[in-house]
């Protein structure tokens, strides 16, 4: 069978990770000393889609290292509402593949208008949204012909990781970013064939995680979606236990997404009462009674064991989608490159 786009993409996410540390770092280190300069009280992000995780996992990051809160502004607030932000002392980073999508365009002008430093993030230099913020941090992933992002998903979170560890001068933080091509490569030969052949006829399933590891649950989730044609709900571990665990019963599919973190403990507590409710959990980075252990690269710095995460998950939905009978690089009624207001 010949390989979908999406697989290709999701074996370049190494080398794509690596292009970006080299050809990106200058463009790092000057936004990162723009942030010091500014020492923002405040983090505004603007993203749609799969760049919203993206945004949702620098919030985790940057909070946890930095200690200063991140939210997510809504682009309509500026595109169509036309409403101006005070954002004086304030940061504004804004993610998208494309750049171009007129809603996050006009939001990150908007935000510098009022105040804010903008940073773009996108694997496009010169696209509208990159000359609207004062600084640019390109992803260098190459073109991404699936409408499923991948490669620019884990691009997009390592630039902002870098800008992270570059900004806060955490040597620690720097190596793991440093190492993330070698731990990203290891990620994609992972095998998840047990939750493939336990998905291969679902309808539903629900994606847990905490802190960053929500960002990829998110992620997850949207890509079960998006290629797969399963209706799949992302929650935080402790959220899931607010409500969404009423419908768990016997056989729901449930992915919980551990990393070696402080939040771990509570993950797995979550797991296994699931698992006591009747449902088929699958879990990584720990054990659980009656669970399934996926396999995950583990001896990872926390902000970038989630990030690592992702990338096996990438490489298990592409094989699920095709499984199930889609093709993963055109999902129904999507475009690759979508323009809103």
């Amino acid at each position: 069978m010949t390989d979908s786009h999406m697989a290709r993409e999701v074996a370049e996410i190494p080398e794509a990770a690596a292009r970006f540390l080299e050809r990106s770092r200058i463009a790092v280190v000057a936004a990162a000393a723009a942030l010091r300069r500014t020492d923002p009280g405040l983090i505004a992000t603007v993203a749609r889609g799969s760049s919203d995780h993206a945004a949702t996992y620098l919030k985790y990051a940057i909070e946890l290292e930095a200690g200063i809160p991140v939210a997510s502004v809504g682009p309509s607030v500026a595109s169509i509402y036309k409403r101006p932000l005070k954002l004086r002392q304030a940061a504004c980073i804004g993610i998208s593949q494309s750049g171009r999508s007129p809603d996050i365009v006009e939001m990150m002008r908007a935000a510098g208008e009022g105040g804010a430093l903008s940073i773009a993030i996108t694997n496009y230099a010169d696209s509208p949204m990159a000359q609207a913020s004062a600084h640019c941090l390109p992803l260098q992933a190459g073109e991404e012909k699936s409408v499923a992002a991948t490669k620019t998903f884990v691009t997009s979170v390592l630039a902002g990781l870098a800008l992270l560890a570059e900004w806060r001068e955490d040597e620690a933080l720097r190596a793991a970013v440093a190492g993330l091509p070698e731990a990203l490569s290891r990620a994609v030969t992972l095998d998840w064939s047990p939750l493939s052949a336990r998905l291969a006829r679902a309808n539903s399933a629900f994606v847990l995680g905490r802190g960053p590891g929500f960002a990829v649950a998110s992620e997850a989730a949207l890509k079960f979606k998006e290629t797969s044609g399963i209706h799949a709900e992302a929650y935080s571990a402790a959220e899931v236990l607010h409500g969404p665990a009423a419908i768990v019963q016997a056989q729901f599919p449930v992915v919980a997404l551990g990393v070696e973190d402080a939040a771990l403990p509570q993950l797995t507590a979550t797991a296994a009462r699931l698992t006591a409710q009747g449902a088929d959990v699958f879990v990584t980075g720990a054990e659980v009674e009656g669970a399934t252990t996926l396999p995950s690269v583990d001896g990872l710095h926390p902000l970038v064991a989630p990030l690592v995460l992702i990338a096996g998950f990438y490489a298990f939905v592409e094989g699920l989608a095709r499984r199930r009978g889609f093709d993963p690089d055109t999902p129904p009624h999507l475009r690759k490159v979508t323009e809103t207001v």
